[in-house]
């Protein structure tokens, strides 16, 4: 059993993130959970991802605010308590377009 306290989490380095903040819960040298780490992230207004491909399997669990969600097929509003699964390839970013502060859970897969 590993408890995390959220004022003891750790920001973890990203690559394509703007005006947001990644802690690490759970996972990677947080736990020694092996198949996926736990993730919150919090997105300023106008906070963003640039548009890659998921290089791990993905769930994202909107905890507050909302996030706007762009895809190859379009986009789409997610509000509290919306989730979304991506598989691995798949292109995506999100995008806080409301002058209130966001923030997600992430679920994502370890790489194989």
């Amino acid at each position: 059993m590993k408890i995390m306290k959220v004022s003891d989490a750790k920001e973890y380095p990203t690559t394509g993130h703007y005006d947001m903040r990644c802690l690490r819960l759970q996972g990677a040298d947080t736990s020694n959970c092996q198949d996926f780490t736990l993730g919150v992230s919090h997105f300023l207004p106008a906070g963003k991802t640039d548009f890659l491909k998921a290089g791990v399997e993905l769930i994202y669990f909107v905890l507050e605010g909302e996030l706007t969600l762009v895809t190859e097929e379009g986009t789409c509003k997610l509000q509290k308590y919306d989730s979304v699964h991506f598989n691995i390839g798949e292109k995506k970013a999100m995008i806080n377009e409301t002058n209130m502060p966001a923030s997600m859970l992430v679920i994502a897969g370890m790489p194989k």
